[in-house]
């Protein structure tokens, strides 16, 4: 069964009977978690049966359950978590994805107020609300992994909607983190790129193409699986101290990588006057790159 990272942990990920919701629910249940699976329509149902048999396998997978119910209304919310609660009354909840959300595409000539209500009442305040819900009853170390997008932080034609509600995510996820830190839990934030699932084919060709050319590893897709490892290893006790709310993991990994390449060549420098120069020249480079502090 691997390690049981997440042994019995319950884990609530929304937007799970598909695509990257449904790679986390079966990377977390690997791990040990008990997860619940939530849904919006009817019509999914069928999907969210398939992702259960998937977890049977693992050590609390016979114990997941799905859940049906509308984030965007006002109580969607507190009827997952209440479900939830009365499957595992013992456990209490440990973990929640925020995953689900939704998408318009529209200039901003197009876009009307019922598009913006429509993404917004999903991805911001059904974000809020799910987050305030789960609250009362998150055992510490709580762990809170809110699912964003590069599009919070890049400016596409077509996007503005999207884009905006993931930003708000970003900016819940700051806040959040810091009211909560004080009790021991964590709010982290993940903003993946172009992601090989069914959704792919709803974005603009053009655009999928510029960023797997910008994307510096293979210039790929990225695949469910690569999200899930990232957030699986939020969810655990050892990314207690991290923090990722400026960008994403892999940037953060990146400024330490150089901190520690820097190091390095300070180290020759002290050896050989060719060192100072390779140092010179690594800060030279490295001024060159946008990468934020925490």
């Amino acid at each position: 069964m691997g390690d049981l990272t997440l042994d019995g942990k319950v884990a609530i990920i929304t937007g799970s009977s598909r695509g990257i919701g449904e790679g986390l629910a079966v990377e977390f249940a690997r791990r040990g978690a008990k997860v619940v699976v939530t849904y919006t329509s009817e019509s999914s149902s069928a999907k969210a049966d398939n992702v259960l048999s998937r977890l049977a396998d693992y050590k609390y997978g016979r114990s997941a359950i799905k859940v049906q119910a509308d984030l965007r209304t006002l109580e969607g919310p507190s009827q997952a978590v209440a479900a939830t609660l009365k499957a595992f009354p013992d456990d209490g909840i440990t973990i929640l994805v925020n995953n689900a959300g939704c998408e318009v595409q529209k200039r901003l000539s197009e876009a009307t107020a019922e598009d913006l209500q429509y993404v917004y009442d999903l991805n911001v305040r059904g974000t809020m609300l799910m987050t305030q819900a789960v609250l009362p009853h998150l055992r510490r170390p709580g762990r809170i992994i809110n699912i964003g997008s590069v599009g919070a932080r890049a400016g596409f034609p077509g996007y503005s909607l999207y884009s905006s509600s993931k930003a708000a995510m970003e900016g819940f996820t700051r806040c959040w983190a810091a009211e909560l830190g004080v009790d021991g839990h964590t709010v982290n934030c993940v903003n993946p790129g172009p992601v090989d699932t069914d959704m792919i084919y709803q974005i603009n060709p053009t655009i999928v193409e510029a960023q797997k050319k910008s994307t510096p590893v293979e210039q790929r897709l990225a695949t469910v699986d690569d999200i899930a490892q990232i957030c699986a290893f939020l969810a655990e006790e050892r990314s207690r101290s991290f923090k990722t709310t400026n960008r994403n993991l892999t940037v953060l990994l990146e400024r330490r990588t150089q901190t520690r390449v820097e190091r390095n060549h300070r180290r020759l420098s002290e050896m050989t006057p060719e060192g100072e120069h390779a140092v010179k020249n690594f800060k030279r480079k490295r001024s060159d790159h946008d990468v934020e502090s925490d």
